[in-house]
């Protein structure tokens, strides 16, 4: 199959190993933070890690969607369906996202909520034109890459007077949270999260291009490759990202170009402008208030904003204690660092985002589990935690 069997060909992979063990001086450390939850899962499944030498560290990065959805936003969602009688659709890894009250979206569905799982925003249109005597409600998450069908499902139900239908709204911004992680205490002032470069997300930038990680080559001084989700693509942007810092350049280099560009999907971006505009700042999981991190729905769509709609009002909500998600999305720990991995939290029982997606770290690391520090115990996923 073009584009997969040539990226996930074995020796390529060894000889590409060989080649960054080569290059990489014995005599320095170098850690390179993978922003996108898809590349954590190719890391974990096809054993990257195994060829790397030891001094290449691979850092997580809050590149999953799902995990970075803070607890408010989904009790929002859980409100709507359960008190005010909405029909509730949403993507399936956001189902089961742990909220307040011990409750997620597939609690509250099983309390009676009429919850459910799309696969687009095209899917909750449909749903509303069925039911037109009921207000469906599309709890839109995601990046850039799941945003731009987003806005074209509201520019449509304008245009079409779909007036039962509006989206709860918590897309969020890739170049944003590179920034605030760049600006973060353990990046900037301590150094406890040594950051010598980014593997840059795929799809997110088909659809921004590789120009807006500009910035952070320029200010920051730190590379950024653009790469694929294979195995291959991976292992060639650490060795590109190895060679910028020997050579200490900081540059953005796209190693994905069968499918990315400098300017990106101009047709989506001018969507995207003309439904959505930033807002002030947003609550990240993990990385609190980020300032104009993410999107809102533009006062010319109003009428199908749900936060304007039913009156919503957010409340912050603290994560469970015994979670480390937060620290884990900001590189700051591993998932094998938190007390409860593969205990007490498994996919099957989750205690935090992170290992219910399976972009996100805890799950890859579970899954795949070449890197575990610690036994998997899956008889005791039915122990309660205290938040």
């Amino acid at each position: 199959m073009k584009y997969i069997d040539e990226f996930r060909d074995g020796d390529l992979a060894r000889q590409i190993g060989a080649r960054i063990a080569a290059e990489a001086h014995p005599d320095r450390s170098y850690s390179f933070m993978e922003f996108c939850g898809g590349h954590t899962h190719a890391i974990s499944r096809y054993g990257v890690l195994e060829l790397l030498p030891p001094n290449v560290r691979m850092i997580h990065g809050p590149g999953c969607p799902v995990c970075v959805l803070p607890i408010g936003r989904i009790d929002l969602a859980i409100r709507l369906a359960l008190e005010r009688g909405a029909i509730v659709c949403t993507y399936g890894d956001t189902m089961r996202v742990p909220a307040s009250d011990s409750l997620s979206l597939i609690k509250a569905k099983a309390r009676g909520g009429d919850i459910r799982m799309v696969y687009s925003a095209a899917d909750a249109m449909a749903i509303a034109r069925a039911n037109p005597q009921r207000e469906v409600v599309f709890f839109a998450i995601g990046f850039e890459t799941t945003t731009p069908p987003t806005a074209l499902a509201i520019r449509d139900a304008a245009r079409e007077g779909l007036s039962n239908f509006s989206v709860l709204c918590c897309h969020v911004l890739t170049p944003s949270a590179i920034t605030h992680i760049l600006e973060s205490p353990e990046v900037r002032q301590l150094g406890t999260v040594p950051i010598d470069g980014f593997i840059g997300p795929a799809h997110v930038s088909i659809v921004i291009g590789s120009a807006p990680y500009d910035h952070f080559a320029e200010e920051y001084r730190k590379p950024v490759v653009i790469a694929g989700f294979e195995p291959l693509d991976v292992m060639q942007a650490i060795l590109m990202l190895v060679r910028q810092v020997n050579e200490g350049r900081a540059h953005v280099e796209n190693e994905f170009t069968r499918a990315v560009t400098p300017e990106g999907n101009l047709k989506a971006q001018a969507l995207v402008s003309e439904v959505f505009e930033l807002r002030p700042s947003f609550e990240w999981r993990g990385l609190g208030e980020v300032p104009y991190s993410a999107l809102k729905i533009r006062e010319t769509f109003a009428a199908f904003d749900a936060e304007r709609r039913f009156d919503l009002s957010y409340t912050p909500v603290a994560d469970n204690k015994a979670c480390e998600c937060g620290a884990i999305l900001r590189g700051v720990k591993k998932p094998t660092d938190c007390k409860i991995f593969g205990t007490v939290c498994t996919p099957e029982n989750p205690v935090g985002s992170c290992m219910v997606s399976s972009e996100g770290a805890c799950a890859a690391h579970y899954t795949y589990g070449r890197f575990r520090d610690i036994p998997i115990v899956p008889a005791a996923a039915t122990e309660e935690v205290t938040p």
